[in-house]
């Protein structure tokens, strides 16, 4: 991430929070943090202010377009400009599929796919106006699922949502390209998080692993890390699939 301002969209927890510590470990200029949670978002970036980076955050809902493009107008004010958005903000609602109800769907449509599709028009409309590096002026990555492959009855809905950000992302990046944006989604499979331990999933991430193990966070990071960092200067609407062996692309 070598001179490139990031913003990390749910950066104030989980994966998100970690990316923000990447990225500076890896070189960023800059890191912005946009979260439901200010207090957290604020303490995500404690990495990059010890470091004396440029750093910033806002707080919105992301289900809402007006207060995403404010809220991405008040990082790029501060940054100056937004290299590479990461779109990490999801909620993972598990409820047997004939039990689903209308707020859930309401919810993780709203926020899995409809937050996503905001921050990304904000980045686009920001990066389509900034001086391009090389020959690339912005990279969007957006987090998806293996589950967006595989049947999860257990978790539809999620599921669902994961597989539309999948061909969303398909479908920006074509319509983008010409503009110098690479558009991509990481796949990761179950990760060992410290909500997967709460929830007692780790049990069930080893079971469906060939591996025999979840992901680890930091795993996930060097995929996003990569595709989202100044060495991806070609590849675009494309799925990186990182499983573990779970499923084969």
């Amino acid at each position: 991430m070598k001179d490139l301002s990031v913003l990390i969209i749910g950066g104030g927890s989980g994966l998100g929070a970690l990316l923000a510590q990447k990225v500076v470990e890896e070189g960023a200029s800059g890191v912005g943090i946009i979260d439901i949670n200010a207090e957290a978002a604020e303490a995500a970036l404690v990495p990059a202010r010890t470091k004396g980076l440029p750093a910033a955050s806002a707080a919105c809902d992301i289900q809402v377009g007006p207060q995403c493009h404010t809220a991405f107008d008040a990082i790029v004010q501060k940054l100056g400009r937004v290299d590479t958005l990461i779109n990490c903000a999801a909620i993972y609602p598990r409820r047997p599929i004939l039990e689903i109800t209308d707020a859930e769907w309401d919810a993780s449509n709203g926020i899995n796919i409809k937050g996503t599709y905001h921050m990304m028009v904000a980045a686009i409309r920001h990066m389509q106006a900034q001086e391009p590096k090389g020959h690339v002026r912005g990279r969007i990555i957006n987090l998806t699922s293996v589950d967006a492959f595989k049947a999860h009855p257990q978790n539809a809905h999620y599921a669902a949502t994961k597989a539309a950000v999948v061909s969303l992302t398909r479908s920006v990046a074509q319509h983008v390209a010409k503009d110098g944006i690479l558009v991509n989604s990481v796949a990761p499979a179950g990760m060992a998080t410290d909500k997967a331990r709460q929830l007692g999933f780790l049990e069930e991430l080893a079971k469906a692993s060939p591996l025999g193990r979840g992901a680890e966070p930091a795993e996930i990071a060097e995929w996003v890390l990569m595709t989202g960092g100044p060495k991806n200067t070609f590849m675009t609407g494309e799925q990186v699939i990182v499983s573990g062996g779970y499923i084969y692309a």
